[in-house]
């Protein structure tokens, strides 16, 4: 079991290109392509419960050369209500091997998919590192019930 990583007021992050800053909260990337918990067609959010896992989930796409390379904005989100937000602990996940760093299958999208047809944040855990949780948020569920709370640039240490 991990460990939730909240009590009381809850904020999310992300990592996105800075060209992308006003559009963060749009989900288009992830309806366009599908991603680790939809197939294409949903509009979702991926986010992380820290800004380190944030910019993990990131750089294991990209690299951190381009991290370095390419400007960056670091989002922080609230999310209004916590109740709202369904906990998909390791062991409710029907294939251990989804939890490991993969290329998804249609089956794992769609386990995600069915949560987010209900509920407008699903908290699950990351598959880029252990003991780290993403949140995905539903757009078509989920409006007014998240803020923006802060964004900034961001700077990678290179050392």
């Amino acid at each position: 079991m991990n460990a939730l990583p909240w009590d009381g007021t809850w904020h999310a992050w992300r990592l996105d290109r800075e060209v992308f800053k006003e559009s963060w909260d749009s989900g288009l990337g992830a309806q366009a392509s599908g991603g680790r918990w939809n197939p294409p067609g949903r509009r979702v959010i991926y986010a992380s419960a820290d800004p380190s896992t944030a910019i993990l989930e990131v750089a294991v796409h990209v690299g951190f050369d381009t991290l370095d390379r390419v400007p960056h904005v670091l989002t922080c989100f609230q999310v209004l209500d916590p109740s709202t937000i369904k906990v998909i602990q390791p062991d409710d996940v029907p294939n251990p091997n989804w939890l490991i760093p993969s290329l998804p299958s249609l089956n794992q999208q769609r386990f995600a998919d069915n949560f987010l047809t209900e509920h407008p944040f699903v908290l699950i855990p990351s598959a880029v590192t252990r003991h780290s949780w993403n949140l995905l948020v539903s757009c078509d569920l989920a409006a007014e019930q998240f803020k923006l709370v802060s964004q900034e640039r961001f700077a990678l240490d290179t050392r």
